[in-house]
């Protein structure tokens, strides 16, 4: 993990130097020459006990669930997704609900654009890809037991596109990271969407106005990203860049 991905969880479990100090058995002043860039090659040992206290799998199994009219099963199908009212929104992941709020509008603003974006390169190019945002069903292993609804996607693959949903993994995947989300998004789906065979996935932080971009084909940790930079889709060997600055514009807009 290096020091900006540190960082990034640092500043979002809000832990201090010397929080990090109590919680990984570090002296304070190691903490501090890490972050600061100047132990980075030192002390493994060091580094390793930190990396295990802010690794996002810290996050992951404090998500949410809900069962289908209050009733909790032990493992959910496809069947029961279907047989949900109307307005109750979930995904299905590995046989268990996780409830789904209602985006906010800095959410849908951010989502648009990105999508316009991507809309805009493949139709330039008269591209095959499709780009896609939620609402839309992803059935993500083929199996019965998960259905996930990404914020934003892209397919290259036509054949997985039917009629009720997306047949397999899309190629590519943002999602937009909400206080209710952030924790699924960050490690249950992160590993999920890897395993599937996702080639790329994003995660749009709009409160720290951060990007994280994983292209599990080439690298084991993210590159992160300011709301200001202009990013290469990697599926599309860098030939589209989402103008993030358009991103944070739109956000000022409305006052987010």
């Amino acid at each position: 993990m290096n020091i900006v991905l540190m960082e990034y969880y640092r500043e979002l479990k809000g832990y201090t130097y010397e929080k990090l100090s109590e919680l990984s058995g570090i002296p304070i002043e190691t903490v501090q020459k890490i972050f600061k860039g100047e132990a980075f090659s030192l002390d493994c040992e060091a580094l390793q006990a930190l990396e295990k206290v802010l690794k996002p799998e810290h996050y992951g199994n404090e998500v949410r669930e809900t069962g289908a009219y209050g009733v909790k099963k032990k493992d959910y199908t496809l069947e029961d997704y279907y047989a949900l009212p109307e307005d109750q929104r979930v995904e299905l992941i590995d046989g268990k609900f996780y409830e789904m709020k209602a985006p906010t509008t800095g959410h849908q603003a951010a989502s648009m654009e990105i999508s316009m974006q991507i809309f805009h390169y493949i139709s330039r190019k008269k591209g095959q890809c499709r780009v896609l945002f939620a609402p839309v069903d992803v059935q993500l292993d083929c199996d019965d037991q998960t259905m996930v609804q990404p914020d934003v996607l892209i397919i290259c693959d036509k054949d997985k596109i039917i009629r009720r949903c997306i047949m397999g993994a899309p190629d590519f995947i943002i999602e937009i990271l909400s206080e209710s989300t952030q924790k699924k998004d960050m490690y249950l789906k992160l590993h999920k969407y890897e395993a599937a065979g996702v080639r790329e996935y994003w995660m749009v932080d709009t409160d720290r106005r951060k990007v994280i971009v994983y292209f599990f084909e080439k690298d084991a940790y993210p590159a992160i990203y300011g709301m200001k930079d202009k990013i290469p889709v990697e599926i599309f060997g860098g030939e589209l860049e989402i103008d993030f600055a358009l991103v944070e514009d739109t956000l000022t807009d409305i006052g987010q």
